[in-house]
């Protein structure tokens, strides 16, 4: 009798399940044949994650400009090629002087992971020589908007990063600086611009009220000089590294790094991310060798391969599909324990109690919103989704309240 229970309670929920997917395939049907899509190109997939099963297809394998959607590709190969810390440095110490080469980390004097464990093993040491130029990638990625330049969310790409690439401007009292090598650079007058295009000149009118955060012009030779002044000592460059086994030295943890970047959706992050993350491939850093590996080797079955340039999403010339992104959110909750995986994720919807139920990765450019993460309904399950708006010419607000009946649905149906 119990066994016959059993069954006739399995086959009550697939009945349900049934029912409630064909609601919901009816109902974000219906939705998507209203006008209000009519200008613009929309993609939903999602699957159960559990099983795998598909609950509704729409565009999923088309291909969409998906914005801040990118780092979702950044933190998986994070954490298919960086360990539990960040490595901070490559080093080789020899005789009387110890031979460091940049690894990309970001945290380096970054005014949010406040560490200062690289700093204090530098000063251990009375002679100090830099690698320079081990970097392969330009400042920039392909298709960045050159205007950008001065904006806090486009700092430079560099294989020594420090400060985060910008510098921070503020008045109390008086006018503050960091880092104060910069103060002398700053102009009082109030500038359409916050930097010069080819100098680090900076304008920030002593009438502002507020703080920013200016990208400035990185490259070995200032890098060198701004990790001298916390120091307190010369460093010398030199252009190849000393012939024996490196060591590694190693900072924060990392998944401060990627809730950092994934929550507040930090361009600089991501970028270094890529580059932190072919430093374990080679000694050469470049973003290139990250995405190539990553999708000859663990994405190597992706049914639609993406054009995955940069590792932001501020770059136009990017093309993922819905379903490729599912997939790869599939990995990383097959992969990761579930607690873990969520806290990366914001939440973007909220239940009547209070309790989040969408943790998702937003991605935004002008006329593109996107969503991509996980869904949790009332019943208990967890949905796997990526909700892609490319083209649109109404406000992003309006998009967003359209997704969100969509989300409310699946949430109290299925």
């Amino acid at each position: 009798m119990k066994k016959i229970a059993v069954y006739i309670l399995t086959f009550s929920l697939l009945i349900g399940c049934a029912s409630a997917k064909k609601r919901i395939q009816k109902k974000t049907t219906t939705l998507f044949s209203s006008n209000f899509y009519d200008n613009q190109f929309t993609g939903l997939f999602i699957v159960n994650a559990q099983n795998q099963d598909t609950l509704f297809d729409f565009n999923a394998k088309k291909y969409f400009t998906p914005a801040s959607n990118t780092k979702i590709f950044t933190l998986f190969s994070s954490l298919q090629l960086l360990t539990d810390s960040i490595p901070a440095l490559k080093y080789i110490e020899r005789n009387d002087t110890l031979y460091i080469q940049g690894t990309g980390d970001p945290t380096l004097l970054h005014a949010y992971f406040n560490d200062n464990q690289t700093v204090e093993f530098l000063k251990k040491h009375k002679n100090i020589a830099l690698l320079q130029n081990n970097i392969r990638d330009k400042k920039y990625g392909p298709g960045w908007a050159w205007e950008d330049y001065d904006a806090y969310y486009q700092p430079e790409i560099s294989a020594l990063p420090i400060y985060g690439n910008v510098v921070t401007i503020y008045n109390d009292e008086s006018l503050n600086v960091i880092p104060t090598y910069f103060k002398d650079s700053v102009t009082n007058i109030s500038f359409h611009q916050k930097r010069e295009l080819d100098q680090n000149q900076f304008y920030f009118s002593s009438t502002r009220t507020d703080t920013v955060e200016v990208p400035f012009k990185i490259d070995s030779n200032l890098a060198r000089t701004l990790l001298e002044d916390v120091l307190q000592q010369k460093i010398s460059l030199i252009a190849n590294m000393p012939s024996r086994q490196k060591e590694v030295l190693y900072s924060v943890l990392s998944d401060t790094v990627y809730k950092r970047m994934m929550h507040e959706s930090d361009n600089f992050i991501a970028e270094q991310l890529l580059i932190l993350a072919s430093s374990t491939l080679s000694d050469t850093l470049n973003g290139r060798v990250t995405r190539d590996h990553i999708l000859e080797n663990q994405l190597l079955g992706l049914r639609q391969q993406p054009r995955w340039v940069d590792g932001s999403g501020l770059s136009r010339y990017n093309l993922f599909t819905p379903e490729s992104m599912v997939t790869v959110l599939s990995k990383l909750y097959m992969g990761i324990p579930r607690d873990r995986l969520l806290n990366f994720f914001p939440t973007e919807g909220v239940t009547e109690d209070g309790e989040p139920y969408v943790y998702a990765k937003s991605g935004s450019l002008g006329n593109n919103y996107c969503l991509s993460g996980y869904l949790l309904t009332k019943s208990g399950k967890t949905l796997i989704f990526s909700f892609m708006n490319n083209h649109f010419r109404q406000p992003s607000s309006e998009v967003k309240k359209q997704m969100q009946l969509v989300f409310k649905e699946i949430r109290d149906t299925y």
